[in-house]
């Protein structure tokens, strides 16, 4: 497998993780399908030299261990 299909695969599953998470974002499963998902595309972010995506998905996570009171 290459590095740019592991890449894609990984992007669809944290698409599909943030697309699920805002129907139960009330809930602590709900908040770490959003960490998760954000965790993954940052990877699609760091390839493509995003930073400001990057920025955003690692305040978005803090944001959400906040929620979590972690």
């Amino acid at each position: 497998m290459t590095f740019a299909r592991f890449l894609n695969m990984v992007t669809w599953l944290g698409t599909l993780c943030l697309a699920t998470a805002p129907f139960i974002i009330d809930t602590p499963l709900g908040k770490i399908l959003a960490m998760f998902g954000l965790s993954l595309l940052m990877l699609q972010a760091a390839e493509k030299k995003c930073y400001n995506l990057l920025l955003l998905n690692t305040l978005g996570i803090f944001g959400y261990l906040y929620a979590l009171n972690i």
